[in-house]
């Protein structure tokens, strides 16, 4: 990355966190968006880094955290998603090296569905879900981390629908973000296919995001969490519409 290219992506993944300590996901979603429209980074690059800073985000957030976590919920999502890691990377690589417009698709399409499930809050059940439903949005949250670090839209919107606390809830959503991320990173790692160190330089990021995710905290914005709901959810949207359309043109093109 050129130095304007490191500045903006250094902008990029702080504000991504600094939303993410707010609202308990979009961090992946906000930083994979704006890699797929800027082309600063490639997407599998791109996704690796986001894994890294995704783990620095939430270690951060559970030094305090941790007591909250609903450890047999974390379980049973844990138990599908790691091993639909490698299914979601598998294919990654795969699309990125034959149809990367359709994999830029596929991630314009993920992010304007979940922005439409950050509009839409969803109603909050009676009582718990049974294991088997923490089991399948498990299964597709991991699909979703292994392809783009993105593992969060199912699993929040599963979460969030559940007589839980907030606190609870969030935590719980950041552990498994944590582990999917040490995860994902290691099989990175084993399958050889690190990042340029020129890329690399993306992880200069890392004190950015310590730094945002502390600002969150100790300085939260003076807006209703609804206000900041309907902000992410047109960043997103658009950013998602901005992502696909291309894509869907260049693919008709080449028909």
């Amino acid at each position: 990355m050129s130095l304007v290219e490191l500045i903006g992506f250094l902008a990029l993944t702080g504000a991504a966190a600094y939303i993410q300590t707010l609202t308990g996901f979009a961090f992946g979603l906000i930083t994979m968006g704006g890699v797929g429209l800027t082309g600063v980074l490639s997407l599998p690059d791109a996704a690796m880094i986001v894994s890294v800073l995704t783990f620095v985000n939430a270690s951060q957030m559970l030094l305090k955290g941790w007591r909250e976590v609903a450890w047999r919920q974390f379980r049973l999502v844990m138990l599908t998603s790691l091993p639909m890691i490698f299914v979601g990377y598998g294919m990654l690589e795969w699309l990125y090296g034959t149809r990367a417009d359709l994999l830029r698709l596929i991630l314009g399409l993920v992010i304007i569905a979940s922005s439409l499930q950050l509009a839409l809050k969803p109603e909050p059940l009676a009582r718990r879900s049974s294991d088997g439903s923490f089991l399948f949005f498990g299964t597709i949250g991991g699909f979703m981390g292994g392809l783009f670090s993105t593992a969060g839209p199912p699993l929040v919107y599963h979460f969030y629908r559940q007589p839980m606390p907030q606190v609870m809830v969030r935590e719980t959503l950041v552990s498994i973000f944590a582990l999917n991320a040490v995860f994902r990173t290691s099989l990175v790692t084993f399958s050889g296919n690190l990042p340029s160190l020129s890329t690399l330089t993306g992880l200069l990021a890392i004190p950015v995001v310590i730094g945002a995710t502390h600002a969150a905290r100790r300085w939260p914005p003076p807006i209703s969490p609804a206000t900041m709901r309907r902000v992410v959810f047109v960043l997103l949207f658009l950013s998602g519409v901005s992502l696909g359309a291309p894509a869907v043109i260049h693919m008709l093109k080449a028909l």
